[in-house]
């Protein structure tokens, strides 16, 4: 059975970046596509960054209980699909859910052993300036404000997290999850059951 790691970050503080980046450099990890009612933006392709659907097929799924979780995020509706999460946890493969403070909050109740981590931006000022340099092609300065806004209350959920990392510079940020996935590799939880029968072995050698 693989892991499942929830990552959540408040909006333009780089958390697909950064994930994307980790993937390829931890055999065995994967990281899901959640579903999305948003249209698409310049360069995005459906099933790559997202499975971009009609808000009434979302709308569908969500009233066919299809989703592990889902969120109306800025107005657009979120979601991750239930049977896809339990197909690479059952083939033993972990995953990463990129997906905001609403959706975790619902993973997490429903499966204690995921690992939750928090990505911070160095500062509300970095962050102010990360969304103006994304904001030139699709946020309103409304829109931007009300994005700080909500990130100012996603901050003070980090507490609810298993771990909290800054995204300071990308590859030493990277560095840090990598490091947080092979830990857990080793943790009790996962590697217990291995170890415990290594351990009748030694006993049944005696």
């Amino acid at each position: 059975m693989g892991s499942l790691f929830v990552v959540s970050a408040p909006s333009g503080t780089g958390k697909t970046t950064l994930v994307e980046t980790l993937i390829p450099r931890v055999p065995g990890l994967e990281m899901s596509r959640s579903y999305t009612s948003r249209p698409l933006r310049p360069g995005e392709r459906d099933g790559v960054e997202y499975h971009f659907v009609s808000r009434e097929r979302f709308d569908s799924m969500r009233d066919a209980g299809e989703f592990l979780e889902w969120a109306d995020v800025f107005g657009h509706l979120y979601g991750t699909r239930a049977v896809d999460t339990r197909r690479h946890l059952d083939a033993g493969r972990d995953l990463v859910l990129v997906i905001d403070v609403q959706g975790a909050s619902q993973i997490r109740r429903l499966d204690g052993s995921a690992v939750g981590i928090f990505v911070l931006p160095p500062s509300p000022a970095v962050l102010e300036e990360r969304l103006r340099r994304r904001s030139r092609n699709h946020l309103t300065e409304e829109e931007l404000r009300r994005r700080l806004a909500v990130a100012r209350r996603e901050v003070e959920r980090m507490g609810t997290y298993d771990y909290v990392v800054v995204n300071d510079e990308i590859e030493d940020c990277v560095e840090r999850l990598r490091c947080i996935v092979m830990a857990e590799r080793t943790s009790w939880r996962v590697a217990g059951p291995a170890g415990e029968a290594i351990a009748r072995a030694f006993r049944d050698a005696g």
